[in-house]
């Protein structure tokens, strides 16, 4: 599904994005996040230039920003540790209190909430594949523990789990290395979150371990986590790896984009995190 439309003006150095999705706040989102950026961690992400709002649709203009796209290759040493670094300004640089509440916004773990019940009530056929069925079997049963038991908290952010910015679609994509540092972009998802989350949605991500082979373990080792964000982590790997479980079944769209045996695979991330 679409959610935008984007332009470079590359006389300008602008980039021109259109929201024809905006029922979750995600133009004022991203404007929020762009302006709390660029004055706690400026250079992280594009500069704002301009918003229109309530336009229909919504607009934001923002700098062009210079790099390539990670993703699609394995990150070298030198990309992982800048990609380190991007994150750690990122969920290090912006108080709690700064990021305002946005019309139809959601918390971050919420939202992924959300679009597995919405995937899951498609009721897409899983195949015959038996470990492909006792997956989805045993992630709907992990779920239904999970938030009924209070196990999988909802709410960003404790006295153990820090408040931090999250960016909201960890597409490796949206993270630019221009040769020595990484850039962040598409800030339309961004929110209240907390680190172990927000880095438990980017190991999991199909563009990280499956297109990269990121080592999601080792990834994590770097931020030095706490006993508590630890678990925090572990959660949020099993609900992200639920999602990717979905969004990988036959009929949808990442189904048509992956290669055969990508839905198999997924089957078995998740199996082996819970």
């Amino acid at each position: 599904m679409q959610t935008h439309e984007v332009f470079a003006d590359r006389q300008r150095q602008v980039v021109i994005k259109r929201y024809v999705q905006n029922e979750r706040g995600e133009a004022a989102r991203e404007w929020r996040a762009l302006t709390l950026l660029a004055a706690h961690a400026p250079g992280l992400a594009p500069e704002p230039v301009r918003a229109d709002l309530t336009a229909t649709p919504p607009v934001v203009e923002m700098s062009l920003l210079p790099g390539e796209p990670l993703g699609g290759v394995p990150l070298t040493a030198e990309q992982e540790r800048g990609l380190v670094r991007a994150l750690r300004q990122l969920w290090e640089s912006v108080p709690a209190a700064a990021v305002f509440p946005v019309d139809g916004e959601t918390g971050q773990v919420e939202q992924l909430l959300t679009r597995i019940r919405d995937l899951d009530a498609i009721g897409r056929d899983p195949g015959d594949d038996r470990v492909v069925r006792l997956a989805m079997a045993e992630g709907r049963r992990w779920l239904q523990f999970a938030t009924d038991g209070g196990t999988l908290r909802i709410e960003p952010g404790d006295s153990e789990t820090p408040f931090a910015l999250g960016q909201g679609d960890a597409y490796l994509a949206n993270f630019l290395w221009d040769g020595e540092r990484v850039r962040i972009v598409d800030f339309e998802d961004s929110g209240a979150s907390d680190r172990p989350f927000e880095l438990a949605v980017l190991v999991e991500h199909i563009s990280a371990w499956h297109e990269c082979g990121l080592d999601g373990d080792g990834f994590a080792a770097a931020f030095g986590l706490s006993a508590t964000e630890s678990a925090r982590l572990a959660e949020g790997r099993r609900l992200a790896a639920l999602f990717w479980l979905l969004m990988l079944m036959p009929g949808g769209r990442a189904s048509r984009r992956n290669p055969p045996g990508t839905l198999q695979q997924q089957a078995e991330r998740l199996l082996a995190l819970l």
